[in-house]
C-alpha cells in the first residue's frame, strides 16, 4: 500500500436483501487495501454479529451525544433505528491510502455525495422482487409483518437508483464481484450503461 496516495471513497447502497453484504465481504477479502467503515448504530445486534467488527453498537442517547458533536459524516434512520458514519474513522483510513467503501442507504448517500463530491457510488439490484422476498425469508429472522414493510422499504430505495454513477444486479455472485471489483480498481467504464437497467427497473418499481 502506497500510504503517500490518499484512498477513494466508495457508497454502495441496496435494498435489504440484495446481498450486497456478501459482496462487499468478498472485495475486502481480495483487495487488500479496501476497508469497510464500521457504522454507529442503535439497532439491537442480530446473531452472530460483533461489536466493533460489523457495527458500533450503541444506545439512543450515545447516538444522540455524537450528533450533537457533529461526530457524523452522514446519519439516517432506518425503520426504527438510526445509523451513522464517523468523520474521523474514514478521514484516517482514506489517509492511510485505504479504498474505504461505504454501506448506507440512499438518504445517507446524498449527504455523503454533497460532503464528499469525489466519491463513487453504486448501488446494488436484486434481479426481481420474488429473488428479494425470498432472500429475506431465508434468513429467518424476520415475520411476515416485517418482511412485507421491507419489501416496501425495499420500492423506495431502489427508486433512487438514478441519483448513483454504477448499477450492479445481483444475480450471479461472481459476476456481480467482478463488476464491482472492476469498478473499485477504475475500469468502471467498462460496465453496461444504466439505461441497460431500464426494463428491470421496470418491473421492480411496478
Amino acid at each position: 500500500m502506497n500510504n503517500d496516495k490518499k484512498g477513494c471513497l466508495f457508497i454502495i447502497s441496496a435494498p435489504s436483501g440484495a446481498g450486497k453484504t456478501s459482496l462487499v465481504k468478498r472485495i475486502t477479502g481480495e483487495l487488500s487495501a479496501c476497508r469497510v467503515s464500521i457504522s454507529h448504530t442503535t439497532r439491537n445486534k442480530r446473531p452472530g454479529e460483533v461489536d466493533g467488527t460489523d457495527y458500533f453498537f450503541v444506545s439512543a442517547e450515545v447516538f444522540q451525544d455524537m450528533l450533537k458533536q457533529q461526530a457524523f459524516l452522514e446519519y439516517a434512520q432506518v425503520f426504527d433505528n438510526f445509523y451513522g458514519t464517523s468523520k474521523s474513522n474514514i478521514e484516517t483510513l482514506l489517509a492511510q491510502g485505504n479504498n474505504v467503501i461505504l454501506e448506507i442507504d440512499w438518504q445517507g448517500a446524498q449527504q455523503v455525495r454533497a460532503l464528499v463530491p469525489n466519491s463513487v457510488s453504486i448501488f446494488i439490484l436484486p434481479p426481481s422482487r420474488d429473488v428479494l422476498a425470498q432472500r429475506l425469508r431465508s434468513r429467518g429472522q424476520d415475520s411476515e409483518n416485517t418482511i412485507t414493510r421491507r419489501m416496501l422499504d425495499a420500492v423506495n430505495e431502489m427508486s433512487h437508483y438514478d441519483e448513483y454513477d454504477y448499477l450492479i444486479v445481483n444475480d450471479q455472485l461472481e459476476l456481480a464481484t467482478k463488476q464491482l471489483k472492476s469498478i473499485i480498481a477504475g475500469n468502471g467504464e467498462q460496465l453496461p450503461g444504466k439505461t441497460s437497467y431500464v426494463e428491470l427497473i421496470e418491473k421492480l418499481l411496478n
